[in-house]
């Protein structure tokens, strides 16, 4: 991996220290320093909470920043105190703003009813909390966070479809569309047909219209200088929905299917649906431009 002789023994004492007691329990991990105020005022809180919750599969792991330099160059800490929440070697949420006992004991709660916590025993083969975890990070817009969980869901249930298409997604929103096309072709044997690998491979059609720099202004000015040119109407919505403007993107081809729905066999509807498909059926957003395809279709 190319460490050298020390890199490789700070790796090695954190993973056990707090990797492997991660894979049974929930860490929580706090970056911290001797010079730091703060850090000694946050200590006794965590250190409160860690011992109430020990029966529940909570330990605390503290990491010196200055003894640990790599480790925390690792995890791009910036300021401290800086702490996370680990599960199964993964940092599932992060708890640096909380700094009371009830602060902290809520985030750890609503953690624990989610994760498989089995202090002292191996973890529960429910891959559902992970799941469910993950599509929380993607949809606080943390996509790095997102796939770290969803790669630690394939490391024990490598057959799962969600977890793939969850990977695929979180790839996509950081921007790896080449990787996400790599474990789209690498699926299990299967998984190609199950709805969520569909919702992902529609969210990667669509990523691959993402225009370069400068480009979205150009399809834009060109469709508002002819806004009966129905190719530049979608053109520019393509452009607007694979940067990341959808209610643009919607509400461009609300007005093109307002003016012509039959245009090319449909096309701007079928590419609502596209987009509604990406995103998912069951998201808000979807709902509600949903009510307003249907307005425009039946009045």
């Amino acid at each position: 991996m190319g460490l050298n002789i020390e890199e490789t023994k700070a790796v090695e004492r954190f993973r056990n220290a707090i990797v492997e007691p991660s894979m049974t329990n929930l860490v929580i991990l706090d970056f911290w320093a001797e010079w730091c105020g703060p850090c000694k005022q946050l200590t006794p809180v965590l250190e409160k909470v860690a011992a109430e919750y020990a029966d529940k599969g909570v330990i605390l792991a503290k990491v010196n920043v200055d003894e640990e330099r790599f480790i925390a160059d690792q995890f791009r800490i910036q300021s401290i105190p800086t702490v996370y929440a680990m599960f199964q070697g993964q940092p599932v949420a992060d708890l640096t703003q909380a700094r009371t006992e009830s602060q902290v004991k809520a985030l750890l709660d609503k953690l624990l009813a989610q994760l498989p916590i089995q202090p002292g025993g191996e973890a529960a083969p429910d891959i559902a909390p992970l799941l469910a975890l993950g599509e929380e990070a993607l949809d606080e817009g943390d996509a790095e966070r997102a796939g770290s969980i969803f790669i630690q869901i394939l490391e024990v249930a490598p057959e799962s479809a969600p977890a793939h298409a969850g990977l695929i997604r979180s790839l996509i929103a950081m921007g790896q569309i080449e990787e996400a096309e790599g474990v789209l072709e690498q699926l299990p044997e299967g998984a190609d047909k199950d709805p969520a690998i569909e919702r992902a491979r529609a969210a990667l059609t669509l990523a691959k219209d993402k225009p370069e720099d400068g480009e979205l202004a150009a399809l834009r000015a060109a469709h508002e200088a002819a806004p009966q040119d129905m190719d530049a109407g979608l053109a520019y919505a393509n452009g607007a929905f694979a940067a990341g403007q959808r209610d643009a993107a919607a509400d461009t081809l609300l007005d093109m299917i307002t003016a012509d729905r039959g245009w090319n066999d449909g096309a701007a509807r079928a590419k609502l649906l596209q987009i509604f498909e990406a995103i998912g059926l069951e998201d808000p957003w979807v709902s509600a431009t949903r009510r307003r395809l249907s307005t425009v279709l039946f009045g």
